[in-house]
């Protein structure tokens, strides 16, 4: 039985594991699921035309290969003339599991990262005008640029520092961390109860004010004081 478990037949080729590197080891992050959290800085809100409220959290997915490592390239997608950065906070899971408490829930965090939720904005307002699923808009190839992940033995569980994003060396975002409309172990106990979290799993946190498009040529590069930096080229 465990001789035939280890040699699977697969009929079509099996699809490589999407990883991130784990800074300060040799080792490898297997990626499992990529949640995101929107709207969760107030001042973003704003800036989308909402009305800042705390409001039940509300979630997306991207494909967990959709992940850039940073030093990678961002190639423009295709169907779009908008594409926009958001950059965030990504917080790594190391456990899960269903219904957690909040006080149970930074139990599960392996560690942190810097992370894009690069978006083709002209799409996803197709969607919402249409009422329709932002899918189009959001998990598209390429669209999760992220950093090497910091366990969270080393940086502990950050409740404020600088989230920020330079285009070509111009300040385009910034804010604090602590201006999260949901924090982390509550955006991490109110998804447990929509979905069984599992080790493996993404949870980017949401984006301060400052989105724009980016264009091919453009060098991003941004970070979260206490966790990292991220650096990639759109193409």
């Amino acid at each position: 039985m465990l001789k035939g478990f280890f040699s699977l037949n697969y009929v079509i080729p099996a699809p490589p594991l999407p990883t991130l590197g784990v800074r300060g080891t040799t080792g490898l992050f297997p990626i499992h699921r990529i949640y995101c959290v929107g709207r969760n800085y107030a001042a973003h809100a704003r800036e989308m035309g909402h009305v800042p409220e705390r409001e039940p959290p509300f979630f997306f997915q991207k494909n967990p290969d959709s992940i850039v490592p940073s030093g990678g390239r961002f190639p423009y997608p295709g169907h779009s003339q908008d594409v926009h950065h958001e950059l965030e906070m990504v917080v790594a899971l190391g456990g899960g599991g269903r219904d957690l408490a909040v006080d149970q829930a930074l139990d599960c965090v392996f560690g942190y990262a810097v992370g894009l939720d690069m978006t083709r904005r002209d799409l996803q307002a197709q969607m919402k005008q249409m009422g329709r699923p932002w899918e189009i808009g959001k998990a598209f190839e390429f669209a999760a640029p992220c950093s090497d992940i910091v366990p969270a033995t080393e940086c502990g569980h950050p409740r404020s520092g600088a989230v920020w994003l330079k285009v070509n060396g111009e300040l385009r975002q910034r804010g604090d961390l602590r201006q999260m409309i949901w924090s982390v172990p509550e955006m991490i106990s109110y998804l447990s109860a929509l979905f069984t979290l599992a080790p493996g799993d993404l949870i980017f946190s949401g984006t301060p004010a400052g989105v724009a498009a980016v264009r091919r040529g453009d060098v991003l590069h941004g970070g979260v004081d206490g966790i990292g930096e991220l650096k990639i080229s759109v193409v």
